[in-house]
């Protein structure tokens, strides 16, 4: 069935990762598999990245399929690549790569995931990181319900994430939560940014209604908070949101920013906010700015409590509500035995989501799918 190299259970593994979304395009999703990848060759594996590059490739093990075309999503906008030329160049190479195993992120997604699910060239392991709803799940069950048994392994991001696959598609999930790299978070790879006086808010992210930077900016308008707020990140809403913060001297708008450079603000930051408005599924970025030493301030989100609690590693508050994220900034920035204690919290909380645990966990999932094949 597959051209599978002879392995033992030390062996190093060939391992394809496909990511649906550009790769230089900032998301959750990208951000996983490129971490991953990277824990995946420190311990000796071949580990490549396969996906759309609008672009250089990010990583010398990431090879492009082409540019992406921006696809509505989710309220958001997912940087996808289902065109011919895309399948072409994934089908060449999984030809070229003869990988012992297939790890496709969001492999339902219209673009290389799906091509390499439908040729599936060896054990497959898919990771499902959506939550909340779904319409192509809804629309397209019966032609999903097909792909999806070619899945050989199926893991989730969330229960929320496990919820919706259940809902739509059946089947049997494991529930891995995403990790991040905590060396790089809390190292000192970037230069750091000075933190300012007064102290610093730091919102990062995609400047959508989803994302809720709109509801930070109402909160500011309504309090007289002396802080520093750097914003960073781009979309629809940026110009109108810098339209009308032109008068507030507090706020820094940063642009796209760099992981490194992200990181280096996490650092500096006295609170990291996070006023989302739904669709997380997972919260990594909160676990980055615990990892970062960052007091978390977040909306009370499904998708935030799988890895953030009010009032023990963070402060959150109901979506939307403006004046309640005023008061918990406010809160945070006021009480420094209350940032303390948070900062401290968070810093275990954040311990135990290492991607070095995530990957180890992979690499036996990716043997188990291996020696199932080779028993068949």
């Amino acid at each position: 069935m597959y051209a599978l190299h002879p392995m033992n259970a030390t062996s190093a593994l060939r391992i394809g990762i496909v990511s649906p979304y550009s790769l230089t395009i900032p998301g959750g999703v990208q951000a996983q598999v490129l971490g991953l990848a990277r824990e995946l060759r420190r311990r000796g594996h071949v580990a490549r990245v396969l996906g759309p590059c609008d672009g250089p490739p990010p990583e010398s093990f990431v090879t492009p399929l082409g540019d992406s075309l921006p696809l509505a999503a989710n309220g958001s906008i997912a940087p996808i690549a289902p065109d011919l030329p895309a399948a072409l160049r994934t089908l060449q190479v999984l030809r070229d790569e003869s990988f012992d195993v297939m790890h496709l992120h969001e492999p339902l997604v219209p673009g290389p995931t799906v091509t390499a699910l439908v040729v599936h060239p060896a054990p497959t392991i898919g990771t499902f990181h959506a939550a909340g709803t779904s319409a192509s799940y809804r629309l397209l069950k019966p032609a999903l319900s097909r792909l999806i048994n070619r899945i050989d392994l199926k893991v989730v991001v969330s229960k929320d994430a496990l919820a919706l696959a259940r809902e739509h598609l059946g089947g049997e999930y494991e529930v891995l939560f995403n990790g991040v790299e905590l060396e790089q978070i809390r190292g000192t790879r970037a230069h750091p940014v000075r933190p300012s006086d007064p102290p610093t808010v730091f919102f990062c992210g995609r400047h959508e209604h989803r994302k809720g930077l709109r509801v930070l900016i109402e909160a500011l308008e309504m309090s007289d908070v002396d802080a520093r707020v750097w914003i960073a990140g781009e979309g629809p809403e940026t110009a109108e949101l810098m339209q009308r913060t032109s008068g507030d001297n507090r706020i820094e708008w940063l642009g796209r920013v760099t992981d490194e450079d992200k990181f280096a603000r996490l650092r500096a930051a006295d609170v990291f906010c996070a006023p989302s408005l739904g669709g997380e599924s997972f919260g990594v970025v909160l676990i980055e700015a615990m990892a970062a030493g960052t007091a978390v301030v977040a909306s009370s989100l499904d998708g935030y409590r799988n890895v953030a609690t009010d009032g023990i590693d963070s402060i959150l508050v109901p979506p939307g509500d403006a004046a309640a994220l005023a008061e918990a900034l406010e809160i945070a920035l006021g009480d420094d035995n209350l940032a303390a204690r948070l900062r401290e919290a968070g810093d275990m909380r954040a311990g135990q989501f290492a991607m070095s645990a995530l990957a180890d966990r992979y690499v036996e999932i990716y043997r188990a799918a291996i020696a199932a094949s080779i028993a068949d």
